[in-house]
């Protein structure tokens, strides 16, 4: 545990081996922060003096936790407990954990969510609409749920963590100057979209002065498995747009594959009637 400017116990979850924490320590500084004597603080947490002295001299190293807590909470403190990737929980958050209709508690390994539409609720196998209406459900659906399934549930948390922790930019290194690249990236991780454009002269393309015109040509956006629907290519394009206002380019032109016509056009891109269609030129290898 340490001591933070405001008067927080925090616990980092240290691996066994490690020092042990100096509870004494920190019941000392939190006394000092809330200018209270031994007298004091054992009186408004109820726990006898005595056992605040042991605890406080090192005398006492298996002080039970609801002891340190009461202690802790006296002084004005509150206990944090750290879990990897710098996520902290509160000791009164296990409060307000959320329970069952018969007011159990549900499983601590699962993730608990709400049930806002029937494709939050897993059992909802008896409707092939995702958009039916509540008031129109055939059977009764709780109000929480969770994913029994352990790869379900590492899916959703992998996805709710990048949707936590993805950042955006724009890659300019070893690029030549027309070329656009923009990187979606977790840290730690690395990259898990990309999309890629490069700048074409409209002078050159219609054999007139017009000013140096340019455009852009996208050439790709790729998103990483099983992120597809975070709206990573989304915030790719918002980036692209933003750029391009900077740099004075008004028109970017894409090709979709793949049935990708949809994604483009919720981005934004609208269908050039005008425009030939696409055509591909495969040429045999020379015989030998």
């Amino acid at each position: 545990m340490s001591l933070t400017a405001h008067g927080r116990a925090e616990n980092h979850g240290r691996m066994a081996g490690q020092d042990a924490i100096d509870v004494g320590a920190i019941l000392r500084k939190l006394r000092r922060h809330a200018d209270l004597s031994q007298r004091e603080l054992a009186a408004r947490s109820g726990v006898p003096k005595s056992t605040l002295s042991r605890i406080e001299a090192g005398q006492d190293s298996r002080a039970a936790f609801r002891t340190v807590e009461r202690l802790v909470r006296a002084a004005g403190g509150e206990l944090v407990f750290g879990l990897p990737g710098g996520c902290r929980v509160a000791g009164r958050e296990a409060e307000d954990e959320p329970r069952d209709e018969a007011g159990r508690r549900y499983p601590a390994h699962l993730d608990v969510r709400a049930v806002l539409t029937l494709k939050d609720w897993p059992g909802a196998w008896w409707v092939h609409s995702y958009t039916l209406p509540q008031r129109l459900w055939p059977v009764r659906v709780p109000e929480l749920t969770y994913d029994l399934d352990r790869a379900r549930r590492d899916e959703r948390r992998l996805r709710d963590r990048t949707r936590a922790q993805v950042r955006f930019r724009r890659a300019s290194e070893g690029l030549p100057a027309t070329s656009w690249r923009f990187l979606a990236e977790v840290p730690g991780v690395g990259p898990v979209g990309e999309l890629r454009a490069h700048e074409r002269s409209v002078d050159l393309l219609l054999g007139e002065e017009l000013g140096d015109r340019r455009e852009l040509v996208l050439e790709g956006i790729v998103v990483a498995p099983g992120l597809r629907t975070l709206g990573i290519g989304r915030e790719l394009i918002g980036l692209l747009a933003a750029e391009m206002a900077i740099a004075g380019i008004r028109t970017a032109h894409a090709i979709a594959e793949f049935g990708n016509v949809e994604f483009l056009l919720a981005c934004g891109f609208e269908l050039e009637a005008s425009k030939p269609s696409a055509l591909t030129l495969n040429v045999p290898p020379t015989r030998q």
